[in-house]
């Protein structure tokens, strides 16, 4: 399928690893020019290289700590002063700490706010007067399964990711008459670095090994396997594409069948 990303200038938050990386490597296949940001210098400038090099499409990196405004203005400055424009936002950020309630003092939960919500105001404030002229956009946020089924021991992903949608919903229907969608992609358990701490935490918790609560999740998965990024990335690149065009205020999981509910 043609999905006529070709030429289209995509910036791809926390894009060194994981989801992120996956994102940006189907971006770049489908011949988006992107603009990378994480916060370890040299993981970007490997990621850059390398996706440079295999795909022949314009890469720039920023390095970045997303969770600051003065640094998601820098990669989007930064990041149009190189190729002009940003079409495609793609708001991607690690994770919170895990673990209850009671473990987290007030503090972790200001981050997590600057983390998940603020980052994604921020960037989206920043190339949506871009997007409004030009008459074109995509802004997707990467956010979590976690917001149509809670995950144990992730109070603060919960919380804060189900933020996120609320303000992707809204914002969704104030942008669409100028060409410019919003939506929401929820991974669920997926072969990232990420899940890997994630076991490692829940098995501390419950006095298992993290390949005992990897097994659990997979057999709670329909599909019996965790995901892997690409497959999530996958999707991404739809819902940036121009086919994707009447698609909008959605929350798509890309799960394996893991959560329950009708909706």
């Amino acid at each position: 399928m043609e999905l006529g990303l070709k030429g289209r200038v995509a910036l791809v938050g926390g894009s060194s690893r994981g989801l992120g990386r996956a994102v940006a490597e189907e971006l770049a296949a489908e011949g988006c020019s992107l603009v990378l940001c994480a916060r370890t210098h040299e993981s970007l400038a490997q990621t850059w290289a390398e996706i440079e090099e295999r795909f022949g499409v314009p890469v720039f990196g920023v390095p970045a700590d997303l969770s600051k405004p003065e640094d998601v203005e820098a990669v989007v400055r930064m990041g149009t002063e190189r190729f002009g424009r940003i079409d495609v936002l793609v708001n991607n950020t690690g994770g919170p700490p895990s673990g209850p309630f009671e473990s987290h003092a007030p503090e972790a939960w200001s981050a997590a706010y600057r983390l998940l919500l603020e980052s994604a105001v921020n960037a989206t404030r920043a190339v949506l007067p871009g997007m409004k002229e030009r008459r074109w956009g995509r802004i997707l946020n990467v956010t979590s399964i976690a917001v149509r089924q809670p995950v144990e021991n992730l109070v603060l992903s919960n919380s804060l990711r189900a933020a996120v949608t609320g303000f992707a919903k809204t914002l969704a229907n104030e942008v669409a008459p100028y060409g410019i969608t919003v939506n929401n992609v929820l991974p669920g358990y997926t072969r990232t670095e990420r899940v890997e701490e994630l076991s490692v935490s829940v098995g501390r918790t419950r006095g298992v090994a993290p390949e005992e609560v990897q097994a659990q999740w997979e057999r709670e998965i329909p599909m019996g396997r965790l995901g892997e990024p690409r497959e999530f990335a996958a999707l991404v690149a739809f819902l940036a594409s121009e086919r994707a065009g009447y698609i909008t205020g959605t929350s798509v999981q890309v799960d394996g069948g893991w959560v329950k509910g009708l909706l």
